[in-house]
């Protein structure tokens, strides 16, 4: 499994509560490998429709009949890709990564639409779990994968300390042009 065990009711990440109001207003959002699914529970409440996909049922049974979300059990590995012809509004994709889709993922969103990504990167071996290099991201992979399509409106890799000590990387970035009004950061 190339993801960190999921807890269904915790606090959603910084990093998407910072960025998600660049997302349209009531668009269509993706939780990419959502386990417990804390981030289609949050965006779900803020008027958003969202898809939840994940692999795990038990994580998912407790997404089904709440509004806004749409829960889906499909294997983003290698099951058959349960996407094809769809865009969204926004791809959310934190603690996860499976490179041989990750282009896959992108082909998802919409012109105008939102990626919001936070997952592991190398370096974080010394931290725990992930380990395998091949769920931890390579210095600057983030910007190399989105090169081209899409707009960086903001970028960050390195260790943190919260929510525990790790060594991530994320990016907030725009298939196509960036928009004109960015949000403030959290505070």
């Amino acid at each position: 499994m190339s993801g960190l065990a999921h807890t269904p009711y915790g606090a959603p990440s910084a990093w998407v509560t910072r960025f998600a109001p660049l997302i349209v207003s009531g668009g269509e959002v993706l939780d990419y490998a959502c386990g417990g699914g804390r981030h289609a529970r949050w965006l779900a409440s803020r008027g958003y429709r969202v898809e939840a996909v994940d692999r795990d049922a038990p994580s998912l049974d407790l997404l089904e009949g709440l509004h806004n979300i749409r829960a889906l059990r499909a294997d983003l590995e290698e099951g058959p890709w349960p996407f094809d012809g769809r865009r969204f509004d926004a791809v959310v994709m934190t603690n996860y990564l499976f490179r041989p889709r990750f282009s896959m993922m992108l082909d998802l969103l919409a012109p105008g639409g939102i990626l919001l990504a936070e997952t592991f990167m190398v370096g974080n071996e010394r931290f725990g779990k992930p380990s395998n290099p091949d769920f931890l991201l390579q210095a600057g992979e983030l910007l190399e994968r989105v090169a081209g399509e899409f707009t960086v409106v903001a970028f960050e890799q390195g260790q943190v300390s919260a929510p525990k000590p790790a060594m991530v990387q994320r990016i907030c970035a725009v298939r196509g042009a960036a928009p004109t009004v960015l949000p403030s950061p959290a505070g």
